[in-house]
């Protein structure tokens, strides 16, 4: 896809930008005047002397039942010059769960009041480094959290309209209140109606929701870690990724009040979610991903590519159905597990995030939607970029595995296994893909292991890829694991540990104006990195009683051969020159999906069964890297590697 195609032009662009710049220098006076002349919004305006205010947007529904629509908590932080000349100002808004019950960012920040009720600490740095600069900070309470009533419902109805209500509100569609309950109408004047989203894990997912409606006057998005389709946070074709369901995250945040009215909620969510891993009617309202087309918004995401909580199938999915759809779209991909930017590349992330902003809530002809679509980290803290993602000239490219020297040790490359060829492993679900790729070499129980030779020359895989297995089950229940696997020697965050790729300092960087209550001043973090002897960069699971049906499992017939498709989690990774290509094919990952019912023997048909993988160059390239022996091998596959942190049970907050 051409530059132009990714950010279709607008003949009367350069028109619009320069109407534009004339009409902020009319309307607003020499602070505006020297911003527009500037080509960015500068900090001009007193964040001290800011206007802070709580608002209650009706929602229009009634989620919690009580004969009354709810309302939601909005808290907002504004500049004041603008609202004294009667001009009107662009929004940044972050819709949260966790405003009170866990906190937001790295230092676990909650939302603080004065003795009134007015708010004084706003989360993040978004308000003290875009108040000064003409924007409004808008965070708002997700229904049945914090302040606001109604119930959470995981991503459902009320989660979202919780965001959009405000949204409609901001452009004048909507009814908003100075009380919970009564009070006076107000309006929202202040705005001019243009409305960034933007928010890490639950807050992320929000925007990708409200962004999934088409709302009005929504502009661009910025999703961070962000959930696209509810089922597979939960699901990976019918096999568990986690022992619990959405009722138990919803109770995990309700305020203290909710839990008191939101029982017939919390039904809904038990009873929607079954533990058989069945498609139902709630995970259809709870997948934004259908809905892409309806999307106008801009789309900034990031996501880090060893995110084990919210894994990256969500990206990589969202991200193909914004491409299909058009969408104008940008992308960073770090090797960081559930971390934000702000806290692992933060003095690129600012300043990019600041002419993103600018660029699409207040019109500057910037150029920032003529750069690199992708930003890659490459290894800790280097990065690279890529004018399209998925890398231009990225095709689905065929391998296939075969028997080699010993049971469970096979070999990777473009010969399809002949006919009759298998390979045997019985779940233990105690071991991990960590313990499978420790042991790629040695013939164990619990895995199939394929590698190719050494290789020639790098070979990079970007994208989301596939591998469609044929199995031979011994019981009625089986799990499969697929992974992919670089075999050799690396430096790399230490995604598996507490910090998942940083390492929290005591000192202390401002970004913004602060005040008494709400300091603009975070810990520094630097990589944590570890030298690993291999490393894991791609995963997809599945329940084989899936098989005819994603969406629904059967038992299976012992004996009977079965063809699955596990989906691969979007990566873009290089296995360079000298490394060995693995794929790992077993049953339980320890840690990432959940045991079935029984031990399952499961035997393969390797002529059957076969990885889609999105390589660059295709298969001119893979040829091209996997001819001959590539040379010595640069090491045997050592035990070292990255120990997968078992991820949290909710979208976790930091």
């Amino acid at each position: 896809m051409t530059p132009s195609a990714r950010f279709p032009r607008i003949p009367w662009k350069a028109l619009v930008a320069a109407v534009t710049v004339a009409l902020l220098t009319t309307l607003t006076g020499p602070a505006s005047a020297a911003q527009a002349s500037s080509g960015e919004s500068r900090p001009v305006y007193s964040y001290d002397r800011a206007i802070r205010e709580s608002v209650w947007v009706d929602t229009r529904i009634d989620g919690d039942s009580d004969g009354r629509t709810d309302r939601v908590a909005v808290d907002i932080v504004r500049p004041r010059e603008p609202a004294q000349q009667g001009r009107r100002v662009p929004v940044i808004m972050d819709a949260s769960p966790y405003y009170s019950c866990c906190g937001r960012g790295n230092e676990s920040q909650k939302k603080t009041y004065d003795s009134a009720g007015r708010p004084v600490q706003f989360p993040l740095f978004y308000d003290n480094f875009f108040v000064p600069r003409g924007y409004a900070a808008v965070l708002v309470d997700l229904a049945g959290t914090n302040r606001s009533d109604g119930c959470v419902d995981v991503g459902g109805r009320s989660d979202i309209q919780s965001a959009r209500a405000v949204v409609d509100w901001l452009n004048g569609r909507g009814r908003a209140y100075d009380s919970r309950t009564g009070g006076k109408r107000v309006t929202a004047g202040w705005s001019n109606g243009n409305t960034g989203m933007i928010g890490k894990s639950w807050d992320g997912t929000i925007a990708n929701g409200v962004a999934a409606t088409g709302v009005e006057g929504l502009k661009t998005i910025v999703p961070i870690a962000a959930i696209s389709s509810w089922y597979d946070y939960y699901f990976a074709k019918g096999a568990p990724l986690y022992g619990s369901g959405p009722d138990r995250l919803a109770d995990h945040v309700n305020s203290p009040e909710a839990r008191l009215r939101c029982d017939a909620v919390q039904k809904k969510l038990a009873e929607g979610a079954p533990r058989t891993g069945d498609w139902t009617r709630l995970w259809t309202e709870r997948d934004y991903v259908k809905d892409a087309e309806n999307i106008t918004a801009s789309v900034f995401a990031v996501h880090g590519m060893q995110d084990l909580n919210v894994r990256t199938k969500h990206f990589g999915q969202w991200w193909d159905a914004l491409a299909d759809n058009g969408v104008e779209r940008k992308v960073w991909l770090s090797q960081t597990g559930h971390v934000d930017p702000f806290d692992f590349r933060r003095s690129a992330w600012v300043p990019t995030l600041h002419r993103w902003f600018d660029h699409y809530l207040m019109g500057y002809d910037n150029g920032i939607d003529d750069e690199p679509m992708a930003d890659i980290e490459r290894a800790p803290d280097r990065w690279t970029t890529d004018r399209v993602w998925p890398a231009a000239g990225t095709s689905a490219t065929t391998v296939r595995p075969r028997n080699g020297s010993a049971p469970g040790v096979g070999e990777l490359g473009t010969r399809r296994a002949p006919h009759g060829a298998t390979e045997t492993f019985t779940d233990d679900p105690r071991l991990n893909e960590e313990d499978w790729a420790a042991r790629i070499d040695t013939s164990t129980p619990a895995k199939a292991g394929f590698t190719t030779k050494p290789l020639a020359r790098p070979l990079r895989l970007s994208g989301s890829g596939k591998v469609t297995v044929t199995a031979t089950p011994g019981t009625a229940t089986a799990h499969l694991s697929a992974v992919l696997v670089d075999l050799g020697p690396d430096t790399i965050r230490n995604h598996g540990a507490a910090g998942e790729g940083v390492t929290t300092l005591a000192d202390r960087t401002c970004w913004g104006a602060s005040t008494t209550g709400d300091s603009a001043c975070y810990k520094e973090t630097r990589a944590d990195t570890l030298n690993v002897g291999h490393t894991v960069f791609s995963r997809g699971w599945a329940d084989l009683g899936n098989w005819a049906d994603p969406g629904k499992g059967r038992p299976l017939t012992p004996g009977k051969r079965y063809t699955i498709t596990l989906d691969l989690a979007a990566s873009d990774h290089v296995v360079p020159a000298g490394h060995r290509l693995a794929l790992v094919i077993a049953g339980t990952d320890a840690g990432l999906i959940d045991p079935p019912s029984t031990t399952p023997r499961l035997t393969l048909d390797l002529a059957r069964t076969a990885a889609r993988l999105p390589v660059v160059g295709g298969g001119k390239a893979l040829a091209a890297a996997t001819a001959g022996t590539g040379g010595a091998r640069i090491a045997p596959a050592p035990t070292t590697g990255v120990e997968p942190s078992v991820p949290s049970r909710i979208p976790r907050t930091g």
